[in-house]
């Protein structure tokens, strides 16, 4: 039997955390976690009614507010998942982890935003290339720092299970699209590739950040390391409706070409999933699912 319209589903989202999944819609949030203990621990509660406004529903805006939100309910996630580990001894406070996740802002920026221009800068300048061809230089080394990156840290046993847990999450918002039954072995067959995935929106940005930077011409050095700061916004709001044009037409056959960059970018991104894992995402999604029901 054929699932439900897409064009009648809601958008919903999510991201993996320590040992759990945290699943988002329009108006809850719920996170799940595999405690030491193997039980499963829930925290679910609505979003604020800020999330609900015009203003965070239109276009290119929403990617600005959606990458904000992210960031807040995805500290919030961390840290709840974090804790469930540590059991009731050291505890990790909100403060800390905002700490930790605003010094791994920085360091991102640094490496993957700012320090590709300056090397883009360096050659451009040493072998007397034209601004377009530095600027195409910059975006190739930062694609090669991003997924060169991704595929060191994937490789660590800890991040590998984030990026299984990555996978639970992505086959069960897979499962529910189709109108599957929601049960772990049947959730399990579907893919663990999804087109609105967050690293679908990163390679996107990278992409597009080639070309809007390229529209800039030539530029010393320091103001063109604050025209790739300042224009940060503008490609996370262009790469998020890009994101949901295509994951909107996902079906369609001429959109696959567009997706399968994105999707083949999930290989890095994701692992397949055990039943235990997948249990904990369908424990999140039912949560939110429940939350959203009662609001």
């Amino acid at each position: 039997m054929p699932g439900p319209s897409h064009e009648k589903l809601p958008s919903y989202g999510g991201q993996a955390v320590i040992e759990g999944v945290m699943m988002r819609g329009s108006r809850a949030c719920a996170v799940a976690v595999r405690a030491p203990d193997q039980s499963i621990v829930v925290d679910v509660r609505p979003l604020a009614k800020a999330y609900r406004r015009r203003w965070a529903r239109l276009p290119f805006v929403r990617g600005l507010f959606i990458l904000w939100d992210s960031l807040v309910l995805g500290m919030r996630a961390m840290t709840f998942s974090a804790n469930i580990q540590l059991g009731e001894g050291e505890q990790i406070d909100s403060k800390g982890m905002t700490l930790t996740v605003l010094a791994s802002v920085a360091v991102a920026l640094g490496l993957f935003l700012l320090l590709p221009t300056v090397a883009g800068a360096a050659i451009e300048r040493s072998l007397g290339w034209s601004a377009w061809w530095g600027n195409l230089l910059e975006g190739l080394i930062r694609l090669v720092l991003v997924i060169a990156y991704i595929a060191f840290v994937g490789r660590l046993p800890d991040v590998s299970r984030v990026f299984a847990y990555h996978g639970a999450e992505h086959k069960t918002i897979n499962a529910f699209e189709a109108g599957s039954d929601l049960v772990a072995s049947q959730v399990a067959t579907f893919p663990r590739e999804h087109a609105r995935c967050g690293t679908a929106f990163l390679l996107t940005v990278v992409v597009f950040s080639v070309v809007v930077f390229s529209l800039l011409g030539p530029l010393a050095l320091v103001p063109r390391l604050i025209s790739r700061l300042l224009l940060v916004p503008l490609l996370a709001g262009v790469a998020y409706e890009y994101i949901r044009l295509t994951g909107r037409f996902s079906s369609s056959p001429w959109m696959k070409p567009l997706l399968a960059p994105n999707l083949a970018m999930q290989a890095l991104t994701t692992r397949e999933p055990d039943q235990a894992m997948i249990e904990v995402a369908l424990a999140a999604f039912r949560a939110m699912q429940l939350q959203e029901a009662a609001d």
